[in-house]
Parts: structure tokens; C-alpha cells; sequence
């Protein structure tokens, strides 16, 4: 049974832009769901969302345990073999306190690419194959919570799907726009609602597998 490993933030995780219990989206809800539901019981479909997560930084307010870098390769071989090895990351490098550009918080989605692909933890050994996504840019216009902490952030998510299809491409992996498929919500600026995480999901499957759609 092939497996698709969903490797994100808590775009992945499903943080609720609707009322639900425990600010969660439900497993059909989100887009990791959809997409299993998309793709059938041929396929596993493995969701790894963490809220906070960044692509390769310590973060001094949440947590070193933030970083995606430490815990790619341990979450790899734990789930192998991955045949699709999907992510969605760089939104939490937005903040301020990180101080990165679009191009370089892009350039550390590369930086993760290069472990995947060196991971020998595909089937028979060989490299999963890789699709980036890239996040929908912030709204201008957050929640006085997420605002003061992603000052800047709507100019640099601008630049994510330019940059992350070249960072894509110099790493062998295919690139999905975000943008194009969703949108983020009104609601803080960041997250997805369910029609958004809906549409991804379709999306996905339709990238992996589109002769099953």
C-alpha cells in the first residue's frame, strides 16, 4: 500500500477557524483527510501537522521542538517506506522574531528537501518522491493576536510561489501554488477554512494520483 506522508504545520494539524472541539478540525475536515478520501483505501495517507512547526528554527518563545530539521529524518524512517513525501511549511518562519526573507525561508524548504532525498527511505531504498507546497499568503489584514507577530509577513508570503517553485526545482521535487488552490481566512489572516482545506486536499490527490480521481 503506497503511503503519503503529510508533512506541516498547523495548516496540516487543522487549527479551526470555526468553532470545533478543541480548536481542531475533524480528520474528514482536513486537507490530509480529504485527500485520503480522494485517493482511496489503495493509499495510506499519514498526517504529521504541528502548530508552530518551522521549517529549520529553534524557536525561543514556542520551543526548539518548532524545528522540522531534527525530526524530518527520525519521522521518515518511522513511516517508511514513504512513497510521496508531501509538505507545506514556512508560514511560522514569517514572524517577526525569525527575521528571514521569502527567498530564504523558501531556500530552508530546500534545506529539508535535501534530507528527504538523501533518507533512503523510499520504497527499496530509494528517495520519496517529493511535491512542495507552497502556503497561501497571510492576509493583509490579521487578528490582533497573529498581526503584531507576523509584522511583515504579508509582503514576504507574497514571494512564496515564485520562490518556492525554483527551490523545487533545483531539489528534483514537484511544486504545487498554495494560493492558487486556497485561500487564507478572514478569520486571523493564516489559517484555512474548510472549504480551503477541502480544496487542497483535491488538489493533492489530483498532483499524486490523477488517473484515481
Amino acid at each position: 500500500m503506497p503511503v503519503v506522508l503529510c508533512f506541516g504545520d498547523s495548516n496540516t494539524w487543522g487549527s479551526a477557524t470555526v468553532e470545533r472541539p478543541d480548536g481542531r478540525y475533524g480528520p474528514d475536515e482536513r486537507w490530509p483527510g480529504v485527500l485520503q478520501a480522494e485517493l482511496g483505501h489503495e493509499w495510506r495517507v499519514v498526517e504529521e501537522g504541528l502548530p508552530g512547526r518551522t521549517t529549520i528554527c529553534d524557536d525561543p518563545v514556542e520551543g526548539v521542538e518548532m524545528n522540522a530539521r531534527p525530526y524530518l529524518l527520525p519521522c521518515l524512517l518511522s513511516h517508511r517506506p514513504v512513497d510521496v513525501f508531501v509538505v507545506m511549511l514556512g508560514s511560522n518562519n514569517l514572524k517577526a522574531r525569525f527575521g528571514m526573507s521569502g527567498w530564504e525561508i523558501a531556500e530552508s524548504v530546500g534545506t529539508l528537501l535535501k534530507i528527504v532525498r538523501g533518507s533512503r527511505t523510499g520504497p527499496g531504498g530509494s528517495a520519496p518522491r517529493m511535491i512542495v507546497v507552497s502556503p497561501p499568503p497571510l492576509l493583509r489584514e490579521m487578528s490582533p493576536r497573529l498581526g503584531p507577530m507576523m509584522e511583515g509577513g504579508y509582503e514576504k508570503s507574497l514571494l512564496f510561489s515564485e520562490a518556492y517553485a525554483h527551490v523545487a526545482a533545483n531539489h528534483g521535487a514537484e511544486f504545487l501554488d498554495g494560493g492558487k488552490v486556497t485561500t487564507s481566512s478572514r478569520f486571523d489572516g493564516l489559517h484555512l477554512d474548510p472549504e480551503a482545506h477541502a480544496a487542497l486536499g483535491r488538489a493533492v490527490a489530483e498532483r499524486i494520483a490523477p488517473k484515481s480521481r
